[in-house]
């Protein structure tokens, strides 16, 4: 018993320092795949720059996609989806999706019309101007419209997944190709008489890009050919 006793403590230390070790190893991955990410983008920014001739003595095609494959061999190492928010969801007070956090890896339909970096305004599926006058829909037929074009439009290649589905509401999270990162998109149709949908589409991680507001645009083009329109130009 004596014997089990004193050797605890160097099993506790062994496990602590284990774990502590794997802790460090895991920041130094992290930080380097994030080193590796910002080089890359810089490279890329920079093709897109400089001119033919410039081009040719500092980035070359080859570069570009070596980088593009260390990406990749990345991603299939480390798989960056990250934790659901704990505050997606309907809002209770007031009714409405959640405001987007300080950065600009999100937009709204619940944001304030000034804030040109969040807002984004909602979507009508009965359009005044269009079949809202001629042939409306219900709202169970345009959510089926919905879901058809979320399954079917992958913006930057990102893969939809719909993991959340209710009489008045859609989760979607939009996986990227190359580091797994998860995008959460949300649609809800409010109650009352005026046929909108509001979204909100947001990155847990993100490089920067604007995928957020590329991937609304791209929704909203192959809505409209389905006859939905949007409350004001976006």
């Amino acid at each position: 018993m004596a014997s089990m006793t004193s050797s605890s403590p160097n099993i506790y230390n062994h496990i602590y320092n284990k774990n502590k070790n794997n802790s460090i190893n895991h920041n130094h991955r992290v930080n380097a795949i994030k080193t590796r990410i910002n080089f890359s983008r810089r490279l890329i920014t920079s093709s897109k720059n400089k001119n033919s001739d410039e081009q040719q003595h500092e980035v070359t095609r080859r570069e570009v996609i070596l980088r593009s494959s260390e990406l990749a061999v990345l991603g299939a190492i480390f798989h960056f989806s990250g934790s659901k928010p704990n505050y997606l969801g309907v809002q209770k007070n007031p009714p409405a999706l959640a405001l987007c956090p300080a950065t600009n890896k999100c937009i709204s339909t619940s944001e304030n019309i000034s804030d040109l970096v969040h807002y984004a305004p909602p979507w009508n599926y009965n359009p005044d101007e269009g079949r809202g006058s001629k042939k409306p829909v219900s709202k169970e037929v345009a959510m089926e419209e919905l879901l058809e074009v979320i399954k079917t439009t992958k913006p930057d290649n990102f893969t939809p997944r719909v993991v959340e589905k209710k009489d008045d509401y859609i989760r979607v999270e939009y996986e990227s190709p190359i580091l797994g990162f998860v995008d959460d998109v949300e649609f809800w149709f409010p109650p009352g008489k005026k046929p909108l949908v509001q979204y909100r589409s947001a990155s847990r991680f993100g490089l920067g890009f604007d995928a957020n507001r590329k991937r609304v645009k791209a929704l909203r083009l192959a809505l409209e050919k389905k006859g939905w329109a949007s409350e004001n130009d976006f």
